[in-house]
């Protein structure tokens, strides 16, 4: 294990979240996989599918609330697994992060609960239909001067400047950009 990982999970976990007041809206959950050696954040690449607005793009695993779920730390391990193979144990859930809602009218009207998981190792994780490309992501990366920046993007045929991590693996922007920042910051501030 980490020390750095443990005491901002420590942190994290000391801090209670912010919850979205939109009962009507549907729930979805995401899972925030920190791994050590080094210390390091599971993102996924959503696979092209029409009508996805986030087709494509960086993104934590995670999905939309069903039915039969429990509760959304259930629907964060669920969706983890189908979309990964990755199957989380609710014990390694060590902090539950602020609720987010999407900011412009384009995307669904949904509020979305992360769940910070601490794992022993990097594990594994596999493509599905849903995701076609996994890494994890040295979280001294993602806190790299320079990495984190305003840059102009096309969306829907329209181009936009957003803030995001500029990556190898692509640009990780909007909700999931919200969700990581915070945590690296936090992660940066306690290595220093």
């Amino acid at each position: 294990m980490s020390a750095l990982l443990d005491r901002l999970f420590a942190e994290l976990a000391q801090v209670a979240p912010v919850r979205a007041d939109f009962p009507k809206r549907p729930h979805a959950a995401v899972a925030l996989l920190l791994a050590p050696d080094p210390d390091r954040l599971l993102l996924i690449r959503r696979a092209d599918r029409a009508g996805d607005p986030w087709s494509g793009q960086l993104a934590l695993p995670g999905g939309r609330r069903e039915v039969h779920d429990q509760d959304l730390l259930h629907t964060a391990i669920r969706e983890t697994a189908e979309e990964t193979g990755l199957r989380l144990d609710r014990t390694w859930h060590r902090a539950d992060l602020d609720d987010l809602a999407p900011t412009t009218p384009v995307l669904p009207p949904i509020v979305v609960r992360p769940f910070a998981f601490q794992l022993a190792e990097a594990l594994a994780a596999g493509l599905s239909d849903e995701v076609a490309g996994v890494a994890w992501v040295p979280l001294a990366t993602l806190a790299a001067p320079g990495v984190w920046r305003e840059t102009t993007i096309e969306v829907r045929g329209v181009h936009r400047v957003v803030e995001g991590y500029q990556l190898d693996e692509g640009l990780l922007w909007g909700m999931t950009e919200r969700i990581v920042a915070p945590v690296v910051r936090r992660w940066s501030t306690l290595r220093d």
